[in-house]
């Protein structure tokens, strides 16, 4: 493999740029108007403009994208996270083309993209999950009784969707028939398909997801768990690992889930796991993420292993580079996202970086620089902080001494409201949920 199209932009296009370096693979950036400017357009060994500021108008071309691949000799793909990187259509016609695709088949993007159809695999396969209804709910009154059989509250859900954008809780009727038309406009809007259904909504729970690997000669691997229980309207705003809650026999049994999960779909390539675990420790599968994910940077720093390298190896047909007993844990590590936002009305903050500083500690993925302007069409996150230590309270106490020295001038970001977090006794305490931030009346 001696060139790859980064199917993406921001920090993550930057992320996968350093470690092609480092595997003296050249590289191919695609930039939208907006992005001419941005750090990496200039990293990458060959940057091409695909289109207008709007994703549907230029990094959502999957048609153009591939015709640029082909038209420069890329070899592969890699289509990063977000976009277009679970469009099990935009993967086949990559393959077809000819060109690698940098992760899973198209056939198991497409089985765990329908989480109606996940849900079926996943009981096939012996995996435990969340109490709901298997089958798309076509109009209220569908909604309404398969409501009466599972109980309140239960969270709808788009079947073709993931993330905040495509789920809502509700605590009884009135809220259940509220909120019905909404989510489905939401889901055909943002994921072309309307589908819905229910789970029982797990309260006092955490998110707790497992990364796994899988290679082309049927080799798997489990890579620990990740914490992501730090959310805001469902979207994640800190992750660790390992998690403080979790007892070490419901870690294994997670770990045995996963892969059970991961053999039954025969998945090769880079996929995350995720379950919601009460506060029994009862365990539920809820997705499999069939991509790299935003806070895989947590993994690598306590494995010491690039996932980016990885996926590339895997996809040119190599064989896992490591066995599961060679898998180590080394320390504890902490995310933190850093978004271009008002922390009092979490409202967007585009506008120009006037001046960047970075603490002297911990790792940086970042998707600007100084004076580079983060432009209101795409997710305002700015960066990825991780920090690490021997223990996790060695890494609280190494994340406290050095967010105060983040600077980051011209806009408004998210950084006081992620350091209220770290002064919030149930996350020092490690006892926090998926609520830890509306109890504090900050989601």
């Amino acid at each position: 493999m001696k060139k790859i199209l980064i199917a993406n932009r921001g920090e993550i296009a930057s992320r996968i740029i350093k470690t092609c370096k480092r595997m003296k693979i050249k590289t191919i950036a695609i930039y939208s108007d907006a992005d001419n400017e941005m750090p990496f357009v200039q990293e990458a060994d060959v940057s091409v403009g695909i289109g207008e500021a709007q994703v549907s108008k230029s990094y959502l071309q999957g048609d153009y994208i591939i015709e640029t691949a082909l038209r420069l000799g890329a070899d592969a793909i890699h289509p990063g996270y977000g976009l277009l990187s679970e469009d099990s259509e935009f993967a086949r016609k990559v393959t077809e083309a000819g060109i690698c695709f940098i992760g899973p088949s198209h056939e198991i993007i497409a089985l765990m993209g329908d989480k109606i159809a996940s849900r079926r695999a996943m009981i096939r396969a012996g995996v435990p999950v969340v109490p709901g209804i298997n089958e798309h709910l076509p109009t209220v009154e569908d909604a309404k009784l398969a409501a009466k059989q599972i109980g309140y509250p239960l969270m709808l859900k788009a079947s073709s969707g993931g993330g905040g954008i495509g789920m809502q809780r509700c605590n009884d009727e009135k809220e259940l028939i509220s909120c019905y038309e909404s989510i489905k406009k939401r889901a055909k809007s943002y994921f072309g398909d309307d589908a819905i259904f229910i789970e029982k909504c797990i309260d006092h729970a955490r998110h707790i997801e497992v990364q796994i690997f899988g290679d082309k000669l049927g080799n798997i691997v489990q890579l620990f768990e990740r914490n992501c229980s730090v959310q805001r309207r469902n979207q994640k705003v800190i992750e660790e690992s390992p998690s403080p809650f979790l007892s070490d026999e419901t870690k294994v049994a997670l770990y045995k889930m996963a892969m059970e999960a991961a053999k039954a779909t025969q998945y090769d390539n880079a996929g995350t796991v995720e379950f919601i675990v009460g506060p029994d420790e009862q365990f539920y599968f809820l997705e499999m993420n069939t991509r790299l994910q935003v806070e895989h940077p947590v993994t690598e720093v306590i494995t010491g292993i690039d996932l980016v390298e990885w996926q590339i190896k895997v996809a040119n047909g190599e064989k896992l580079p490591f066995k599961q007993t060679d898998l180590r844990k080394n320390g504890h590590a902490i995310e933190f996202r850093i978004y271009a936002e008002d922390p009092a009305t979490y409202f967007p903050s585009p506008g120009k970086i006037t001046k960047l500083v970075w603490p002297d500690g911990g790792r940086v993925d970042a998707g600007y620089a100084e004076g580079t302007i983060v432009s209101p069409y795409y997710d305002p996150l700015i960066a990825k902080w991780i920090v690490h230590g021997v223990t996790r309270e060695e890494c609280l106490l190494n994340a406290k001494r050095w967010i105060g020295q983040i600077i980051i001038d011209g806009i408004k970001t998210n950084i006081p409201y992620l350091n209220n977090i770290l002064q919030n006794k149930a996350f020092q305490s490690g006892e926090y949920t998926t609520n830890i931030l509306q109890r504090r009346k900050d989601g």
